[in-house]
């Protein structure tokens, strides 16, 4: 009989840092499951450490098929990849990565999290054909794609640094149009859809006050961010009569594809694992 660690499936989530990740709880929920002989752990490597440890799971000397690839990594997971698609082409950016017959693949299952989460929480939501994304960091660009992919005609992104902005509308076409912040107020008016992709409101800190009464009926508002659950941004769209949905689905469903990918079973997102996770931040914050 075969040494169960040696046919144990193994995959990783890989960061600088990566203790905070709760992708090895939402795993070894769906392992544990499924009754699956399986693994996955986080892996902490330093950007200069990253390259070597791409080489070592192309290599074989690896002993995981894959795995998750968070921040500061995204980018050069996407270059050193040998088969790259087109979702995390278009992005620049990977997040999970899988061995097929010695190929190292990846892509980016952040919008499909975003769309999911939407479609789970507020089914519908893809009917608006106006949409304001508050930022344009990395976080936003699969938030456009999704938007774009699931046929959202006017997508306005508002920034900060409108150059930052301007460069998502070049990188996503005509249906991507770039405000500064003091356009804020005049581009949510109609809108059927308002995401946040900024950090404001995370870890407890205030945001400044939105006012979302010109929305469209009907209108929904959604953050990426999920600590706390009830960030600030939604607490005044709740506030004003408008519906929410929280960031944390978008974190659950992206997780789906990678553990079909490693484990060979699909896995589903439930009410178990929303509230384990929801547990874990209330426990650690």
């Amino acid at each position: 009989m075969a040494d169960s660690r040696e046919t144990m499936v193994k995959a990783f989530v890989t960061g600088w840092p990566v203790k905070h990740s709760r992708s090895p709880l939402i795993h070894g929920h769906w392992l544990r499951q499924h009754g699956i002989n399986g693994d996955y752990r986080a892996e902490p490597v330093a950007a200069d450490d990253f390259a070597d440890f791409i080489a070592g799971l192309k290599s074989g000397a690896s002993p995981y098929v894959g795995g998750n690839v968070t921040i500061p990594h995204k980018e050069m997971a996407c270059l050193l990849a040998d088969k790259v698609d087109s979702i995390a082409g278009e992005l620049g950016a990977a997040n999970t990565l899988w061995l097929e017959d010695g190929v190292l693949h990846a892509t980016n299952t952040d919008a499909h999290g975003f769309a999911a989460n939407l479609d789970e929480r507020h089914p519908g939501w893809d009917q608006a054909q106006k949409a304001v994304v508050l930022g344009a960091g990395g976080a936003s660009r699969a938030v456009i794609y999704a938007l774009r992919d699931r046929g959202v005609d006017e997508i306005h992104v508002v920034n900060r640094t409108p150059t930052r902005a301007e460069e998502l509308a070049d990188r996503f076409g005509t249906s991507v149009h770039a405000h500064p912040m003091a356009a804020l107020a005049e581009v949510t008016q109609g809108a059927g859809l308002f995401v946040n992709t900024t950090s404001l409101g995370m870890d407890g800190e205030e945001a400044p006050a939105m006012d979302f009464s010109a929305m469209a009926p009907g209108a929904l508002v959604t953050d990426i961010v999920y600590v706390p659950l009830k960030t600030p941004i939604l607490a005044q769209a709740q506030s004003q009569g408008l519906a929410t949905v929280d960031g944390l689905g978008m974190l659950l469903h992206q997780a789906v594809p990678g553990f079909e990918k490693w484990f060979g079973v699909r896995p589903v997102v439930d009410e178990t694992l929303r509230a384990l996770v929801i547990a874990d931040m209330e426990r650690h914050g």
